[in-house]
């Protein structure tokens, strides 16, 4: 079965790799990235410890991935894995969509920095100015700052609603109107906190800010986002589109859980087209980050001009751009996003100023960690920096002193539908071992003190509390299990 399957990943990918017309192969180095994915840490002394995608998309339960690579600003590679559709038994290949998640947030971004641009926006004007049918509800905190358009792309206006959770296909939709007064499945977008007081993430921000470039430009997001931006990069796989009209269909990805079961109506619909709505591939975002790249550089007729791009590049509260998250400084500066739908799990990495980029797209709940690993690789393979695996000091324990730690830990609090949530912790191979028969997760713990512990392979850290009086293990500093009588 295997060997079937390793059959279809090698047809579903191609090398896209150009230098001055002549194309390079690149097979070496996706075979080294293949089989290179590293876990988080690594104990020191030890030898490193390396995992192939395809055994790791089976541990993750993660049906399909995409990968796009950026080197020396142009695609190097593309490649898809796995299925797209376990129904349909479609494979993933580099045209398959998925949903970008959040990612939809900087390229939407994009369509009010070019209203800014021609003059129709100000980023620093109260944005009720601008509002034709909707205005943000006067209170206490508006009477003191405004909301402006610089402070809801840097997710500092003080606007409430963190995320969405999409509607079935089963569902009406709201409009973007309704969504603003609560009127869908998530509470009203509204301010409570001064704005630029503090950064906190709003997809409701984002919902105003497609208001605002719908009643400005006289167009919905999808239209106008299409023609400014995906059409004339080439983002022939990309669309705003929400619902997704049914000629796309066949080629997008349905979504998982995190037990790999495919969604009812394979996907969730998210009428919040500038925070969640956005379908793309790697290979489309990457056209998007090569261009930020090449007006950085200097490009003069880019879908927006350097003068533009460098106030999006521009730090604000909590390292956020006008669109992107930032990391690093000067030309080491990255711009950056993820991306969670349901069933969906996504990162963009780009360099602004050397020409790398990277783009990973899963149809899972669980992809996040399935692309940290294979972030690490990447970085390893081209020397970025990024991701990289950590080195531990471990110790031995005396197995006596193990021994002490063993039996059967409880919650201190119940879980509705378990009742009283159990863990296991035993020793195999003279390791502490914890078993979680809930969610059938098993942690081999590696000593860094005396009662303190880490799994090398997820990162999940224990810490064991050996008072005669209340013997506990709290996992990751925020969960307390206190061991039952023996």
């Amino acid at each position: 079965m295997k060997r079937v399957l390793l059959l279809f990943f090698a047809l579903s990918f191609i090398f896209i790799s150009c230098d001055n017309e002549k194309v390079i192969d690149v097979s070496s180095e996706i075979n080294i990235i293949e089989n290179g994915l590293l876990p988080t840490y690594q104990a020191k002394g030890d030898s490193i410890i390396t995992y192939n995608i395809l055994d790791r998309m089976n541990h993750y339960k993660v049906p399909g991935v995409s990968i796009t690579i950026v080197e020396n600003g142009k695609i190097r590679w593309a490649k898809g894995y796995g299925m797209a559709n376990t129904d349909t038994k479609t494979k993933v290949d580099i045209n398959t969509i998925f949903q970008a998640g959040s990612i939809s947030k900087p390229l939407a971004a994009l369509s009010a920095l070019k209203l800014v641009e021609e003059g129709a926006l100000d980023l620093d004007i109260d944005v009720n100015t601008y509002l034709k049918d909707w205005q943000i509800p006067a209170n206490k905190f508006t009477a003191i700052e405004k909301v402006t358009l610089r402070r809801l792309l840097t997710h500092t206006a003080g606007m409430t609603v963190h995320g969405f959770p999409g509607y079935e296909q089963k569902d009406s939709f709201p409009t973007i109107t309704q969504v603003l007064n609560g009127q869908g499945n998530t509470p009203k977008i509204f301010v409570d906190t001064i704005p630029n007081s503090i950064w906190r993430y709003s997809g409701g921000g984002y919902t105003l800010m497609e208001k605002i470039v719908e009643d400005t430009s006289k167009k919905t997001l999808e239209v106008y986002m299409a023609e400014n931006f995906l059409t004339p990069l080439g983002m022939n796989n990309s669309t705003y589109e929400q619902p997704l009209s049914i000629n796309n269909h066949t080629n997008a990805s349905a979504a998982y859980n995190s037990k790999g079961e495919i969604a009812e109506g394979y996907w969730n619909n998210y009428p919040e087209q500038a925070a969640a709505g956005l379908w793309t591939t790697p290979t489309d975002l990457a056209k998007y980050a090569i261009e930020v790249q090449q007006i950085v550089a200097g490009k003069e007729d880019g879908i927006l001009s350097q003068k533009t791009i460098d106030q999006m590049l521009t730090k604000h509260k909590n390292n956020w751009g006008l669109g992107p998250s930032l990391q690093w400084e000067k030309d080491s500066l990255i711009f950056r996003h993820g991306g969670k739908n349901r069933g969906f799990t996504n990162e963009l990495i780009s360099f602004a100023n050397k020409g790398s980029a990277v783009i990973i797209m899963t149809n899972a709940d669980n992809g996040g960690k399935l692309i940290s690993e294979i972030l690490r690789a990447v970085s390893k393979q081209y020397n970025w920096e990024i991701n990289k695996q950590k080195v531990i000091e471990t110790i031995e324990i005396p197995i006596e002193k193990l021994n002490s730690l063993t039996g059967k830990y409880k919650l201190n609090y119940q879980i509705d539908g378990i009742g009283d949530y159990l863990i296991d912790v035993k020793i195999e191979n003279n390791k502490l071992v914890v078993n979680d028969s809930n969610s059938g997760e098993v942690n081999i713990l590696s000593a860094t003190e005396e009662f303190a512990f880490i799994d090398i392979e997820t990162g999940a850290k224990v810490k064991f509390n050996t008072d005669k009086t209340s013997k506990t293990v709290v996992f990751n500093g925020r969960f307390t299990f206190k061991k039952t009588e023996d």
